[in-house]
Parts: C-alpha cells; sequence; structure tokens
C-alpha cells in the first residue's frame, strides 16, 4: 500500500447490528485512534468546523497532545460534522483501503447513533427531522406556516429561537400548498414525439424537500424531460432518511430503505429509470443506504439503478443529444457544487449540463456553503455555518453573475444569507434552488419566477 492511497476510496458496510458499534469504551478507543491521525496530518483544517475545533482542542491541551485531551471535549467536535463526506472523498489519505482504515464521517456517525441510543438527541432537534410530518402539516396552512417562519418576523423568530433553537436570522424552507406528486397528478405533462431521445421512461423521487418545499424543481424536471422525450412520472412514499442518519437514527434509516427500494423496484421492473431530485437523497440510495443494509437486495438494485438529475440530463445529451429550443440566459451562473453531489464521485454534472446552453457561461465553486441540512439554521450554529460558508459567498460576489445556484436548495438559501452580509448589491444576484430550474427557464418552459408556463 503506497502512502498518500492513491487507491480509489472504497467504504466498509455500516456494523450497526453488532454490540460493539454501541461499545463507549471501545469507541472512545476508537476516536482516539483516529483523532491522533487527523492532529498528525491536518490537511482537513479548512473544510469544516470539526477540524478545527479538534485540532484547538488539542493544541490548547496540557502536552499538546492527545493523551491530555478528556473525552467529555470530544462532543463539539461530532456536532460540528454536517455528515457532507468530503473529508474521505477530496481530502483524507488514510480512507480505505489505506492500513489506517479512516472513515471519519462514519465513525461521527457511530458516536451520534450512541447518543440517539441514550436519547440525547434533543427534542426539538429530533421534531425538526420529521419532514414528512412536518411538510403535510405545514403544507395544510402554507401562509400562515411560511409567515411564522419568515426572516424578520419579530413576533415569532424570536420565539422560535427561544424554544426550539432554531436562529431568528436563519432561512428557513418555505412550504408549498400543493405537493409534486398533487401537482404531478392534477397536470401530467406528456412527452414529445419530436425529441431526439426515444423510448425513455423515468420516474422522479419527489424527495421530501421537492414534494413539500420546492416542488417547481420536480415541475421543471419533468418538464425538461418531457420536453426531451422522456415519458416522466412522480413518486414518493417517504423521506429518504437522511435527517435520522445525521441524528444517529440508523434503525429509522434502514427502514425508510426497506420501503422506499421496494417501491421504486416496481418502476425498475417495469422499465423505468430512477432519478432523485435532491444531491442528499441521490447519495443516500447510491451510498449510505447499501452499506447500512448490505444484504437487502431490493435496495442494492436500487443503488445502481439511481441517478441523480443533473447526471440524468447530461447522460441524455451524451446518449442522444437534447432536443432543440434552448435560449441563452444573460449574465451567466455561478454554481455551487453541493457537497452531496461532488460525494457521489460523478464530476460536476449540473455544470456539464449548464455548459450546455448556448452561450452558456458558468462558474463552479467547490467549497462547502456551510448550511449542513438543519445544523445550520441552528442558534449554536448559524454563525459558524455563515463562517464557513464565506469563502463560497465571497467566490459568488466576486464572480458576478446573475444567477447563483446550487443543486442543494438548502446550501442555495443559505448562501444567498453569506451573500446578503457581504454584498453591497446583493438583490442583484438571483437565487436558484436548483440549475434544472434554469434549463427549464432557457427551454422557455418556465417564466422568470419559475413558474411553469401553459403550452400553447
Amino acid at each position: 500500500m503506497s502512502e498518500g492511497s492513491l487507491e480509489a476510496p472504497t467504504r466498509h458496510p455500516i456494523d450497526w447490528n453488532n454490540p460493539d458499534f454501541f461499545d463507549e469504551e471501545k469507541l472512545d478507543k476508537e476516536l482516539r485512534r483516529v483523532f491522533d491521525i487527523c492532529h498528525g496530518c491536518r490537511r482537513c483544517f479548512n473544510l469544516c468546523d470539526s477540524f478545527p475545533r479538534l485540532f484547538d482542542l488539542i493544541d490548547e491541551a496540557d502536552t499538546g497532545e492527545l493523551d491530555s485531551v478528556d473525552s467529555k471535549d470530544f462532543e463539539p467536535v461530532v456536532d460540528a460534522c454536517t455528515l457532507c463526506d468530503m473529508c474521505f472523498m477530496t481530502k483524507c489519505p488514510y480512507v480505505p483501503p489505506h492500513e489506517f482504515n479512516l472513515d471519519f464521517p462514519h465513525l461521527m456517525l457511530r458516536y451520534r447513533a450512541i447518543q440517539h441510543a441514550k436519547n440525547k438527541a434533543g427534542f426539538w432537534a429530533t421534531q425538526l427531522t420529521e419532514t414528512d410530518r412536518n411538510g403535510k402539516l405545514a403544507g395544510m396552512v402554507a401562509p400562515i406556516a411560511n409567515w411564522v417562519s419568515k426572516e424578520g418576523n419579530a413576533l415569532t423568530r424570536p420565539l422560535a429561537q427561544a424554544v426550539a433553537g432554531i436562529h431568528k436570522e436563519a432561512a428557513l424552507p418555505k412550504f408549498n400548498g400543493k405537493t409534486l406528486t398533487a401537482r404531478a397528478t392534477a397536470a401530467p405533462i406528456l412527452a414529445s414525439t419530436t425529441a431526439p431521445t426515444k423510448n425513455r421512461k423515468a420516474v422522479l423521487y419527489a424527495t421530501c424537500f421537492g414534494n413539500y418545499n420546492s416542488p417547481e424543481i420536480g415541475d421543471a424536471a419533468r418538464a425538461v424531460l418531457a420536453h426531451n422525450g422522456v415519458e416522466v412520472q412522480v413518486a414518493y412514499s417517504g423521506c429518504c432518511g437522511m435527517p435520522q442518519l445525521e441524528k444517529g437514527d440508523i434503525a429509522r434509516v434502514a427502514e425508510s430503505a426497506k420501503q422506499i427500494s421496494a417501491d421504486l423496484g416496481a418502476w425498475i421492473e417495469n422499465g423505468y429509470d430512477v432519478i432523485a431530485l435532491v444531491p442528499s437523497c441521490a447519495l443516500m440510495m447510491k451510498f449510505e443506504w447499501p452499506l447500512i443494509l448490505p444484504d437487502n437486495q431490493s435496495v442494492q438494485k436500487l443503488s445502481r439503478s439511481v441517478s441523480d438529475l443533473s447526471e440524468y440530463v447530461v447522460a441524455i445529451a451524451n446518449d442522444s443529444g437534447l432536443a432543440e429550443g434552448l435560449k441563452p440566459l444573460g449574465g451567466g451562473v455561478s454554481l455551487h457544487h453541493a457537497c452531496h453531489a461532488r460525494a457521489q464521485n460523478m464530476g460536476v454534472k449540473a455544470a456539464e449540463m449548464l455548459r450546455l446552453l448556448p452561450d452558456s457561461d458558468v462558474a463552479v465553486i467547490e467549497r462547502c456553503s456551510g448550511h449542513g441540512g438543519a445544523w445550520g439554521v441552528m442558534k449554536d450554529n448559524f454563525e459558524t455555518a455563515l463562517k464557513v460558508g464565506k469563502p463560497v459567498a465571497r467566490q459568488a460576489i466576486k464572480n458576478d453573475k446573475t444567477f447563483v445556484a446550487s443543486e442543494c436548495p438548502l446550501a442555495a438559501e443559505h448562501i444567498a444569507q453569506g451573500v446578503n452580509r457581504l454584498s453591497e448589491n446583493p438583490s442583484e444576484m438571483k437565487t436558484v434552488a436548483h440549475p434544472i430550474l434554469l434549463m427549464a427557464l432557457a427551454y422557455g418552459l418556465m417564466d422568470e419566477n419559475f413558474q411553469l408556463l401553459e403550452k400553447d
């Protein structure tokens, strides 16, 4: 084995059914082994706040080494990990098959699994992970829910910070009164019969965010794919479990994986390609689920069959070429390469997709936005999240493009907040929740507010 781990990284199944996985003494031994290696390397110092916290903890200890650090002080290091996988995928030279066998994110997951088993996750933090329940309830009263959660609401946001620990200035997802699944049922879009693509069928896994918060992403995907000759359906039987994974509830994730993979398996059997609208969900299906349930055939089959949305559009372009009708977008795009898209190890597919536009002007930003799912909206984390994401906001301002986009809708909104704090003219940049919206705009399938246009 050569130093630097030039071989392709591999990951071991998560051994969460083994009692040793929850043994706190064995966990502490492994934490110390890994942290000591990280202390001697420090390549990840600028990725997220976990590593600065770890290195400060060691540097400020009596001996300047890990041996004088109390294990109870490890918790802030773990709390700062957002499971973005960037250390594993892009920085660490010691991941498997290297003999050091480091997997920092999954070690943090193990710590959180033990916390979850001890009911230490916290009531409000746990409630935020109930995305299906929250989406259904808030969707019934969407205007009221969005008023309550709106930034600057002097009545409700300080109360949410005091009671639930959600920072009063953090941008929160909006809810929609009509879900993506309801829209698709009420207004199906027929596939073009003149596009170069023939005989493709795809089912969009709506994702909790695409279903309840930003159904326009799914509308854009339906319109663009149908315009390119793809028969498109929409399916959704529950959240992929990423919010629960972040809290260490691996058993809950496993149940979601079993149910959803079985449901989507029926579509695969009928010749449909599976597309996940949001990179986090594609990552779960491709990589995390198979490591949690390595012996489940439905999960393994789905992992081989699912595509990220941008990945799928690029595949159409490469296979048969895109349908005609794309127009240039004036002003260019600053594209944030979302961490969970990067972790899929497929290249910058969103940039490849946008560069299919005439006269394309795409500047890619490959840094963490700092948001980290629900982590970045919490009172204790929001300012840190903005600090981690400041290089992205600064680069977006420097690029000076009309649009700022990310495949991660939460990251896009968070970047916009960072830009607003730094820029003198933030209103000139239009934040886009997913680059597929720009494809739909360029095709003339959506208006400038990203609403579907009626066909003649």
